[in-house]
């Protein structure tokens, strides 16, 4: 039955998908909300842009839901919340799901959750954390038939990432934590870059026949995006969520029709740069 929601996920031109995830301030974190402190204007702009998908906090996913438009990017709900990326951490770290996570993902129309498996180093409790989230999130998401996307995150060490945790992309640290996600029962895997894109054919082939989108991160150069975003296609990801790449980008419109260019027309790089000055320059999101 899940399949009935990721059909509004995937584009039925390319069966990819490009999910915008504005859910950075459900973190807590200072930093995260350049671009999107006005979030009725920010998802306002994405929506105009016109993405397959927006990724919301459930507290707000009703800022996308409420808008009166035909056709209109699909939700995909944030289910839980952590305190993993402040700088200094906290002394004690966690992450916990809400406890009607699926029922309000019903309630809103979403098309899928998103949930957390996170890997950070000599922090086994956390991932214990996300095990558990996902395990009681799995066995209702199968009851409504909502799709479950699983987001594993290697993560580095605290010190060597300089304060907050920032992204491993070994190979065989990202290879092991996907086939986990799927182990535990991923409709949908959200991953990280490796750090050698040509690597990124293992995620995909450990996921077998779980659909893989792939992480953004932070921003990026423009040209550097979009052949980072070709090259994980050619080795078989499904899709991208970008973030800051888009919400904080000068213009969300050009930069949102050069990437859904790549991802379903097949357009090259330098064509789908031609598509950042002609896309609609409004500035930023917010």
């Amino acid at each position: 039955m899940h399949t009935y929601r990721l059909n509004r996920l995937f584009n039925p031109r390319s069966n990819r998908a490009l999910d915008v995830a504005v859910d950075h301030g459900f973190f807590g974190e200072p930093s995260f909300l350049t671009g999107i402190e006005n979030m009725e204007s920010s998802v306002a702009t994405i929506v105009a842009a016109g993405p397959d998908a927006v990724q919301l906090s459930p507290g707000l996913a009703p800022v996308l839901q409420r808008i009166p438009q035909r056709p209109k990017p699909a939700l995909v709900m944030r289910t839980d919340i952590a305190n993993i990326y402040g700088n200094p951490l906290d002394s004690h770290l966690f992450s916990h799901v809400f406890p009607d996570a699926i029922e309000q993902a019903v309630r809103l129309d979403a098309a899928a959750v998103c949930v957390n498996l996170l890997f950070l180093p000599e922090r086994p409790e956390v991932r214990e954390q996300c095990v558990l989230n996902i395990m009681k999130l799995r066995a209702e998401a199968t009851r409504y038939g909502m799709p479950l996307m699983i987001e594993p995150l290697v993560m580095q060490d605290n010190a060597k990432a300089g304060g907050g945790y920032m992204v491993d992309g070994d190979t065989e640290k990202i290879v092991t934590l996907v086939r986990q996600a799927r182990e535990l029962g991923a409709d949908l895997i959200k991953a990280d870059p490796t750090d050698d894109p040509l690597d990124f054919h293992r995620v995909v082939d450990v996921a077998g026949d779980i659909p893989v989108l792939v992480r953004g991160g932070g921003r990026a150069p423009d040209e550097m995006l979009l052949r980072r975003t070709e090259a994980v296609l050619a080795q078989g990801a499904r899709g991208i969520v970008y973030g800051r790449n888009i919400i904080q980008h000068p213009n969300p419109a050009g930069i949102t029709a050069a990437l859904m260019g790549v991802l379903h027309d097949g357009l090259s790089v330098d064509d789908a740069l031609a598509l950042i000055e002609t896309g609609s320059d409004e500035g930023g999101v917010a």
